[in-house]
């Protein structure tokens, strides 16, 4: 069984948890979000918890079991207190600017990047090498942030690019001459 997947889910003060079918609905301070879940798995709102069993001891349900309960747990902490994700921007002209939803990027590229934020997701831009991405929806927090990351991933013989806050990049040695 999934030790994880044991674990109840619980239910802070202010957030309501609605369940129709294979669908949950939870809404709180923060926002609504709403997912289908797997249908392998049994999912009981109680008081203030939210339990997740397998229906069967088939070994396919048991292995959803630990992943529903998680999708579970990061909508109630993102509805309660968001997520995110620090980059960080490094080389000699690289800088970023937020007008609105649209982050402008300069990257070193012979254009200016511009990225529309999608729907739900904020940033935040300081001193122009510190990007940070909010939002209540973890894998769109996380996804928003590797799609800005792509846009000049950190290379590995100066270390320019964006990065993630605390991501250690592996570090080549140049070109020798003889």
């Amino acid at each position: 069984m999934s030790r994880i997947g044991k674990l109840p889910v619980q239910i802070p003060g202010g957030v309501k948890i609605a369940l129709q079918g294979i669908n949950i609905k939870v809404e709180g301070p923060k926002g609504k979000l709403q997912r289908d879940l797997p249908e392998k798995v049994n999912i009981a709102v109680e008081s203030d918890t939210v339990v997740v069993t397998p229906l069967s001891p088939d070994a396919k349900d048991r292995s959803v079991q630990g992943l529903t309960r998680t999708l579970v747990a990061n909508m109630v902490e993102g509805v309660t207190n968001g997520f995110e994700k620090i980059l960080e921007i490094s080389g000699v002209g690289y800088r970023a600017d937020l007008k609105g939803d649209v982050l402008n990027l300069a990257l070193g590229y012979s254009h200016p990047i511009e990225y529309k934020l999608p729907q739900g997701i904020s940033a935040e831009v300081e001193k122009q090498t510190k990007i940070i991405v909010r939002g209540i929806d973890k894998e769109l927090v996380g996804a928003t942030a590797a799609k800005i990351r792509s846009f000049r991933e950190p290379e590995p013989y100066k270390g320019k690019g964006i990065k993630y806050a605390g991501e250690r990049i592996i570090r080549k040695a140049g070109k020798t001459g003889k």
